[in-house]
């Protein structure tokens, strides 16, 4: 990310080569339609492109791949606001369906008692986890994101919380 801040091409390409197909993976999981994907992985580099030196000017320990995916995911959140403006709602990713992508940052992020709990938890609830708790999104953008009013939101979560306290208990 320091080569990327000080204007290296080539170092831009590499980080593109290494996470694009990753990032293309989880856009994709939480939207169908591709062109939105596209113009989010658009945005989100060129944002990156003109920001490096914010990430690598802040503290150290922070990961590059989670900066991505926070850019990433405000760009579809205002993808989605645009595009409601102007037409019909996104497609959604077929509920239930999991990406093999996901399912690895999962392992990685959570252990296996943790893992196996959140994989036991029905789609709708374990979307709206990802959304707050992996991804960060507020309540308000989790709403936007997955289509549903920002009360359902909250109903998800909290139902989420304590079917994860019962599994781990």
């Amino acid at each position: 990310m320091r080569r990327v801040a000080r204007g290296d091409r080539r170092a831009f390409e590499e980080l593109y080569r290494r996470t694009s197909p990753w990032l293309t993976v989880r856009l994709r999981r939480r939207c169908a339609d591709e062109q939105i994907v596209a113009e989010v992985l658009q945005e989100t580099y060129l944002a990156v492109w003109r920001a490096a030196d914010a990430f690598a000017g802040a503290a150290a320990g922070g990961s590059a791949v989670g900066w991505l995916w926070t850019i990433a995911a405000r760009r579809l959140i205002d993808a989605f606001r645009r595009r409601a403006h102007h037409a019909a709602p996104p497609a959604a990713a077929a509920p239930g369906t999991v990406a093999p992508a996901d399912e690895a940052v999962l392992d990685g992020v959570v252990g296996d008692e943790v893992g196996d709990a959140l994989r036991r938890l029905a789609p709708e609830l374990r979307q709206v986890l990802q959304a707050m708790v992996l991804d960060g999104l507020s309540v308000r953008e989790t709403s936007v994101l997955l289509g549903v009013p920002e009360g359902t939101v909250k109903t998800r979560a909290r139902r989420a919380r304590i079917a994860m306290r019962e599994a781990l208990a």
